[in-house]
């Protein structure tokens, strides 16, 4: 009785995640090995879809976007959080100040934020007149309606975002480290850099890992950014992978195409982060 009583409370739960998860995922499995029709008949292709992706212009300059947009924002994101929370840390004059500063743009929604900064960035917009005030190289329509210049503008407004909470993810680890190390440390004789290289970094290496590997689940998944700033322009130069499954399957109705380039992209999700987790899980455990 007392099982049955638990399974009536957890069958909420067990029915959303069957019908708004796990269904969607297996069927989209299905539809990548067929060319849907939303009208006609839906017939069964293989993986002619996987191939067409490797010939598919669109899709390999999105693909190559999204990299793009992987490799150069993680870099910054997960050092500029470091630094932030090491400062934090050592309790700098405000500091508690600083904690909230940071990570208020990781609440706000990005699609607000995105609205911002599409102003921000507009001919004529504060950061497009800043840009001419100190000589700088502007584009003449802003910086979204450059190829050179959008998707980078948009990797900056990313960072700006996500660095908060990966602050405090780094913060939590660093204040979890037993202060009895640092008390070792310093009667040793380590001045700050020492003790940030030999005692902060190796402690908070499986915290690293983390944000690292989330951060880059988080970009490869890019998309609201672009839908709202850009719509993958100009000329496809922001369009990443999924918004071109977006476009391929909400747009166009090629269902079975888009899901097939959506479990690539889960495909290239999954290499990267077992890289990674061999990478730098790795110097963990050699600890």
């Amino acid at each position: 009785m007392k099982r049955f009583n638990l399974l009536i409370l957890v069958f909420p739960w067990i029915a959303t995640l069957a019908i708004f998860w796990v269904f969607p995922v297996i069927y989209s499995l299905v539809l990548s090995f067929t060319d849907y029709s939303i009208f006609g008949q839906t017939r069964y292709i293989g993986v002619a879809n996987y191939l067409k992706l490797f010939s598919d212009r669109t899709f390999l300059l999105s693909l190559k976007n999204t990299l793009y947009f992987v490799f150069g924002t993680i870099p910054f994101t997960t050092v500029i959080a470091l630094v932030l929370a090491v400062l934090i840390a050592e309790k700098i004059p405000g500091h508690k100040i600083f904690q909230a500063g940071y990570f208020i743009p990781s609440i706000v929604s990005m699609s607000v934020v995105a609205i911002v900064f599409t102003a921000l960035y507009a001919r004529g917009g504060y950061l497009h007149m800043l840009g001419k005030l100190c000589g700088l190289a502007v584009p003449e329509n802003g910086y979204l309606f450059s190829t050179s210049t959008a998707l980078p503008a948009i990797m900056a407004m990313d960072i700006w975002v996500a660095v908060g909470y990966y602050v405090l993810l780094y913060l939590a680890a660093i204040k979890s480290i037993p202060v009895e190390i640092y008390e070792a440390a310093r009667l040793d004789g380590a001045g700050f850099w020492r003790r940030l290289w030999q005692v902060t970094l190796p402690q908070i290496t499986s915290m690293t890992l983390f944000v690292v590997v989330i951060n880059t689940i988080r970009s490869f998944q890019i998309f609201i950014e672009i839908y709202v700033m850009t719509r993958g322009g100009p000329l496809g130069s922001t369009s990443t992978v999924v918004y071109f499954v977006f476009d391929e399957g909400l747009r166009k109705f090629n269902m079975g195409y888009a899901s097939a380039a959506a479990y690539l992209l889960f495909v290239v999700i999954l290499i990267f982060s077992l890289i990674q987790m061999k990478l730098i899980g790795g110097k963990d455990q050699s600890r």
